[in-house]
C-alpha cells in the first residue's frame, strides 16, 4: 500500500507565508501546523484542512500527494 505525503510546506513556500501567520489565521497551534508540515502526523480534521485551503487559497489536492508503493 502506498502512503499520503503532506506538502503542505511547498505551497506554503509558493504562497510566502510563514508558519507562525499560517498558525494565525487558520486558528491552529505552530506546534500541530508544524508536525503536518514535516508530515508527522496521521490525521487531519476537515475542519482545519478547510481552513487551511482557504487561507492559502488552495484545493485538498495540493496538500495532499499519494505515493504508490514501487512495484517490482
Amino acid at each position: 500500500m502506498g502512503k499520503i505525503i503532506l506538502r503542505l510546506d511547498r505551497v506554503m513556500a509558493d504562497r510566502k507565508i510563514s508558519l507562525k501567520d499560517l498558525s494565525e489565521r487558520v486558528g491552529v497551534s505552530n506546534v500541530n501546523l508544524s508536525k503536518m508540515k514535516t508530515g508527522k502526523i496521521s490525521a487531519i480534521r476537515f475542519s482545519t484542512l478547510e481552513a487551511i485551503c482557504d487561507v492559502l487559497q488552495c484545493q485538498p489536492g495540493d496538500l495532499l500527494e499519494y505515493v504508490p508503493d514501487s512495484e517490482e
